[in-house]
């Protein structure tokens, strides 16, 4: 069973909570910023302050995909099948509807066991 820590509560995450937590980890680190794990992270932080036009939004889509499929820094737990935007605000918030295959098992190169889950996701695309 996977399980980790929370960063920001100190409480124990079993299971789904602990790989939410973790895309949502993927997703806000840029990489090559932590020091003892130059491939982990992502390129989803640079697209912050960009403006949000059709091209913007589509490189953004396609940050999230690579960071999450990347066998090396992304997730195994979760499989991504599609990314909509559910929500966008003039200030540059955006919320975003990840949807995807969860294998309990993934960390383990299990996937015989799966289920389909959604992550509801927040980033800043624009300022």
């Amino acid at each position: 069973m996977r399980c980790g820590i929370d960063p920001r509560t100190l409480e124990m995450l079993v299971g789904w909570p602990h790989c939410e937590a973790m895309i949502g980890r993927c997703l806000t680190t840029l990489f090559r910023t932590v020091v003892t794990r130059r491939h982990h992270g992502s390129d989803v932080p640079a697209f912050q302050d960009q403006n949000a036009d059709p091209r913007t939004i589509m490189a953004f889509f396609v940050a999230i995909a690579d960071a999450l499929a990347d066998p090396d820094s992304g997730e195994p737990g979760y499989r991504l099948t599609s990314v909509e935007v559910v929500s966008a605000s003039r200030l540059g918030r955006f919320a975003f509807l990840l949807a995807g295959i969860y294998f309990p098992r993934g960390h383990l190169d299990d996937y015989s066991v799966y289920e389909e889950r959604t992550v509801d996701w927040s980033g800043a695309l624009a300022a």
